[in-house]
């Protein structure tokens, strides 16, 4: 459990408009090592975005050097490219703050560092200037075979993840929205975020107009996993695919694991069960992305052993991406500010 703090520092929100944003402004209103709340939009909005703070009315500015004088802590919440311009802004202070980037604009500067406290043991913990919360498919990833391994070792693995909407962000949904209304009422679909029907539909890659391809972000989700797993000894790399799916939140990841040695069910229902990971056995409700909305942690359910190989069995993982992002980012700063 987290020690009080006494003192509250100075905190900012880059990029307080978009989901990750919003995640950040609720989990910070209760965060015991949290001042005053500077909210900024990185919008192409000069006059600032309106939003709503306490019941009242508020603008979100753009981000200014000045602004920064006086900020202990700048989350990055916004745009890839909208953390780098915020860099630059840090960088011509004196002392600037703290930079945690939950988007990974910033993962491949040199003073970088890849974090995941949920799964750092006290004495991997590092500081610096900028810190990088780790893609969310690849910390629930990390937690579950680092947690699997520990009590049967694993042979191979072969992951599917189904990545939502929201990790594009609001056009994200937006995008599902309106194609989705628009496939029901015969009318053009926009497809501006994935160039591509998105709406009724499981896509292994975007149209090739689409910002991003869905190739680069499985190799994101490969790479932060490897060095998640790196510290945990001889967990093997699964083989991974990550297909898009048309719901608004939450990750669904179904894994097929063979183990060294025929394991006994008992006994991974216990191995996985932790502070980080709900299990669903038995009769349970199997776990679902809808019903882990605001949920902390990973919740797994629909272990089924596998009919045609002894030693391996099926799981149905689910998590909160945007939670997940945010729940690092606090401990991250919790950290920084001791």
């Amino acid at each position: 459990m987290a020690k009080p703090h006494t003192s509250r520092v100075s905190v900012a929100v880059l990029g307080g408009e978009t989901l990750l944003g919003r995640e950040m402004r609720e989990l910070l209103r209760s965060a015991d090592f949290a001042g005053p709340i500077q909210l900024f939009s990185t919008a192409d909005e000069p006059a600032g975005v309106l939003t709503q703070e306490h019941g009242e009315a508020a603008v979100m500015p753009p981000l200014a050097a000045s602004d920064l004088a006086s900020t202990r802590l700048l989350f990055l919440a916004g745009a890839p490219e909208a953390g780098v311009q915020a860099l630059k802004l840090a960088r011509s202070q004196e002392k600037g703050p703290v930079l945690i980037d939950l988007t990974g604009g910033l993962e491949d500067n040199p003073a970088a560092r890849l974090r995941a406290p949920e799964l750092e043991s006290p004495e991997s913990k590092t500081s610096g200037p900028i810190q990088v919360i780790a893609h969310p498919a690849a910390i629930a990833l990390a937690l579950f075979l680092r947690r699997l391994h520990a009590g049967n070792a694993i042979k191979r693995s072969v992951v599917l993840i189904f990545e939502p909407v929201s990790e594009r962000g609001q056009p994200g949904l937006d995008e599902l929205q309106k194609q989705t209304v628009g496939l029901l009422s015969f009318k053009k679909l926009p497809q501006k975020v994935f160039d591509a029907q998105i709406g009724f539909n499981l896509l292994p890659q975007y149209g090739s107009e689409a910002p991003r391809s869905l190739e680069e972000i499985e190799s994101k989700i490969d790479r932060h996993l490897a060095s998640l797993l790196a510290t945990a000894g001889n967990v093997p790399m699964p083989s991974l695919r990550l297909v898009q799916a048309p719901v608004f939140h939450g990750y669904s990841i179904s894994a097929w694991v063979e183990f060294v040695e025929k394991p006994e069910l008992n006994g991974l229902i216990g191995g996985l069960a932790s502070a980080n990971i709900e299990v669903r056995a038995g009769e349970e409700e199997a776990p679902s992305n809808v019903g882990a909305a605001g949920q902390s942690g990973i919740t797994v359910g629909a272990i089924a052993a596998d009919r045609n190989n002894p030693r391996a069995f099926w799981f149905w993982i689910v998590g909160d991406n945007l939670r997940i992002v945010a729940e690092n980012a606090i401990e991250v700063a919790r950290e920084a500010v001791g």
